[in-house]
């Protein structure tokens, strides 16, 4: 008879394959944010997560082909096809309870001045709990095909001035940045670094100014990679595939603990 750590195994990618959930129940301790703490909290000693309202924002990573038109929190094609459903899926199946209130703004070719441009409509109006960034490949991308002129000081100053208004309007939202990633492969070469790195080391200086909960992803992608090649994780080395979206999900929801 399989062991209950086989049993689990199981049921886990058994979940994956009907995007119902990527993990368990998450035991990682909340992070006390400044100007007030969230009224989603992490589970700790046996306590309850909170429910609340969850937004992600981003870039294609983080639309992953949502339909627009659709508003309603936790609306199957609202959330897209990737890890923001994933995660959604998973926490409205492990804490379930009507109040959770899961939404996706990420839109395709974003960076962060196009943040700055819909942020009051598209992120303050909706009062998140929980704001999940995830943005940064195309402020590089963009510059390397002449598409946009933004350095790596405007990234760095611009993301610091966007969670800075966000803290001002919304004190209590808890702040989770998600790090930009890249894998050799596709649309990716070996010119990208170190320069794309720098982008990276940006966003963490951000979000540690900020008192924001870190999602570190290149590293577990980079291992993951080793194991199966690049292309099995980021199809284009930026955007990820089934496998790609699974993995951030699961990542995400250790980070933030929900």
């Amino acid at each position: 008879m399989p062991n209950e750590t086989s049993r689990r195994e199981f049921l886990r990618l058994s979940a994956l394959a009907t995007a119902a959930s990527v993990v368990g129940a998450c035991t990682s301790a909340s992070q006390t944010v400044p100007g007030g703490t969230s009224r989603v909290a992490s589970r700790a000693a046996g306590g309850r997560v909170t429910p609340g309202t969850v937004l992600f924002q981003g870039d294609s990573i983080t639309d992953v082909g949502r339909n627009k038109t659709n508003a309603a929190a936790n609306a199957t094609p609202a959330l897209g096809g990737g890890y923001p459903l994933l995660v959604a899926a998973g926490v409205l199946r492990d804490v379930p309870d009507p109040a959770w209130r899961f939404f996706n703004r990420g839109i395709s070719g974003n960076r962060v001045p196009d943040l700055q441009a819909r942020w009051d409509a598209d992120t303050i109006a909706l009062k998140p709990d929980v704001l999940s960034i995830l943005i940064g490949v195309n402020d590089y991308w963009h510059m390397r095909n002449g598409r946009y002129n933004g350095t790596l000081a405007d990234y760095e100053s611009q993301y610091a001035a966007l969670l800075a208004a966000t803290r001002t309007a919304l004190p209590s939202t808890r702040l989770v940045i998600m790090e930009p990633f890249v894998l050799v492969t596709g649309s990716v070469d070996a010119s990208w670094h170190p320069d794309f790195d720098a982008r990276r080391a940006a966003a963490r200086r951000v979000a540690d100014r900020a008192g924001a909960t870190w999602v570190a992803l290149q590293e577990p992608l980079d291992a993951a990679a080793a194991r199966t090649g690049p292309a099995y994780w980021l199809g284009d080395g930026v955007h990820p595939t089934p496998a790609g979206h699974a993995l951030i999900a699961e990542l995400w929801r250790k980070a933030v603990g929900i």
